[in-house]
């Protein structure tokens, strides 16, 4: 009689097998659902970027590095240094400010490091610094430490939607009606209630929660989506950003990786998959900024190593993808969280909600809704914002925080809330596409007219700039823009974030100087190129500068 040994362990193997092939099957799905970029594998970001060796150009190659002939090279060199004494001339006390403060402030020390690729980084520190200090505005213009006055291209990080003026304006009004109580924390002033029911109405959901950034609304409406469905993984896409919170922010700045975020690709068929299959997903983030440039990183100058920044934004194709989206959601009871800390109130009264028609679970909203001061709110269907059981008081979902509901915030919310509100108001969204649409179209024609490698994509009010002939320079356009005196955010051209309160006159002149900007840069012999020279080319060069650095050849 044959031994059942044999028999046992080749029904055991079956078993195993059996066992191990849909794990094995889910681990690759979820694989093909992240994108094929460094932004969809954050640890693989990670693992490159601690390979990326330092080097930096010597003054001569800093001028040449693409092969420019010397004549070309020349020029260069002596547009630079001119930049750099009318930068010395004309911002000389913010320039010495800045330096100073930056040996005490460590984001000074970051932002000025990493305006710029690190090959280049020493030269333009030491000539093109720029300085990080205003004293007013007024209108559409900031007028800095040394009296110049900029056409505001910042958007102060997105709070600015409608205008400097209209947030000194909320926030005057709302110290003033604070000033009784003052700063007393932990119980409500009386306005907190009417505020919590006016956000209530404009999110369609049925409870809030104040929270004292954006950064921290989006932490706890994780908590909260993972502690009610029991489950513990979130879904963000790649390229997004949700502040600067660990599980947001799984790859190149975290130094701890996360283990329960997937970060996935957005508008993939495979990633919906993933949704509709597996069983620890708690909740899907969405930012809606990303439908102008999806999954990829929020543009910096400090990252244009070429021309290959690219954008586009198609409202009817990412509102099909935030439907279906919604779908799978509702099938699997995933969490569908939208993120409009930064978009909310700029693209309609009623946020990205409204704007693309899609219902969420959970909103966050933060930067402009307390009329310019700090804030970060979370709304959410009323089960989902519970922070306890019934059946097990033990069991509670905690967050507080010592400033949530601020009195002086609270009642700059509701001049904020009580002017979106007034049907004059609501006024300024009434074309508010075709307004921006046709500013930036008008601003491509007038690039193309003048044959410059420049081309401007938006997102309505918010823009990137983006280049059209394979280049290694293009970073220094920030340097020229600020030249003419338009004010730009420390990430430089790549996010132009315009207040709603720009007129056709105002628009026009910001054209013209950017116009101009353009046409020094290219006079001066930065967008030079050889025929040859590709933006594949440019990537394999840098490699190759890479390696040499690293191995010493």
């Amino acid at each position: 009689m044959d031994s059942p040994l044999p028999i046992l362990s080749l029904a055991a193997a079956v078993a195993g097998a059996a066992a191990v092939f849909p794990k094995v099957k889910a681990r690759l799905a979820l694989s093909q659902a992240k994108h094929r970029s460094l932004s969809g594998h954050s640890k693989m970001s990670r693992r490159v970027a601690r390979l990326i060796p330092f080097y930096e150009f010597s003054n001569e190659q800093f001028f040449n590095v693409d092969g420019a002939p010397p004549a070309v090279a020349a020029q260069r060199k002596e547009a630079f240094f001119a930049l750099s004494r009318l930068y010395q001339q004309r911002y000389a006390k913010g320039r010495q400010m800045t330096a100073e403060a930056a040996e005490h402030i460590s984001d000074l020390q970051f932002t000025r490091a990493y305006r710029v690729p690190f090959q280049f980084s020493r030269l333009v520190r030491e000539n093109l610094g720029t300085s990080a200090f205003v004293q007013s505005s007024s209108g559409v213009t900031v007028t800095d430490v040394d009296g110049n006055v900029f056409y505001d291209l910042t958007g102060s990080y997105g709070v600015n939607i409608f205008g400097n003026d209209f947030y000194k304006e909320c926030i005057a009004e709302g110290e003033k009606r604070a000033q009784a109580l003052g700063p007393v924390l932990g119980n409500y002033h009386p306005v907190v209630a009417e505020n919590a029911r006016r956000i209530c109405e404009i999110s369609g959901l049925d409870e809030v929660s104040f929270h004292m950034s954006g950064t921290e609304a989006v932490m706890q409406a994780v908590r909260l989506a993972r502690y009610h469905t029991r489950r513990t993984h979130l879904v963000r896409f790649a390229g997004a950003y949700h502040g600067w919170w660990g599980e947001v922010q799984p790859g190149v700045g975290n130094p701890v990786s996360p283990h329960e975020t997937y970060t996935l690709a957005e508008m993939s068929e495979r990633t919906l998959h993933v949704l509709r299959t597996r069983r620890d997903i708690a909740c899907a983030l969405v930012n809606p900024l990303q439908a102008l440039h999806p999954n990829a990183n929020a543009p910096a100058d400090s990252a244009l190593v070429d021309s290959s920044r690219s954008a586009h934004f198609d409202r009817a194709a990412y509102t099909q993808w935030l439907k279906a989206l919604r779908e799978v959601c509702n099938q699997r009871g995933i969490v569908l969280i939208f993120d409009e800390v930064f978009v909310g109130f700029r693209l309609a009264a009623g946020g990205a909600q409204e704007y693309f028609g899609i219902q969420a679970d959970m909103v966050t909203y933060g930067k402009s809704l307390a009329g310019g001061l700090p804030i970060g709110v979370v709304c959410g269907r009323k089960e989902l914002m519970r922070r306890f059981r019934d059946d097990a008081p033990a069991d509670i979902c905690f967050a507080r925080g010592t400033f949530n509901s601020h009195p002086y915030v609270m009642t700059a919310m509701d001049e904020f809330l009580s002017r979106l509100a007034s049907p004059n108001f609501r006024s300024v969204y009434r074309g508010l596409d075709e307004t921006w649409d046709g500013r930036a179209k008008q601003l491509n024609d007038a690039l193309e007219r003048a044959n410059l490698p420049v081309r401007v994509a938006n997102l309505s009010s918010i823009w990137m700039v983006q280049y059209t002939k394979p280049s290694r320079y293009n970073w220094m356009f920030q340097y020229y823009l600020r030249a003419e005196g338009l004010a730009l955010s420390w990430v430089g051209s790549g996010r132009l974030i315009f207040s709603l309160n720009y007129t056709d006159a105002d628009f026009a002149e910001v054209e013209k100087r950017f116009v101009a900007a353009a046409e020094k840069m290219q006079r001066d012999g930065w967008w030079w190129h050889d025929a040859s020279l590709t933006n594949k080319g440019i990537r394999r060069q840098i490699l190759k500068e890479m390696l040499a650095s690293r191995f010493g050849r």
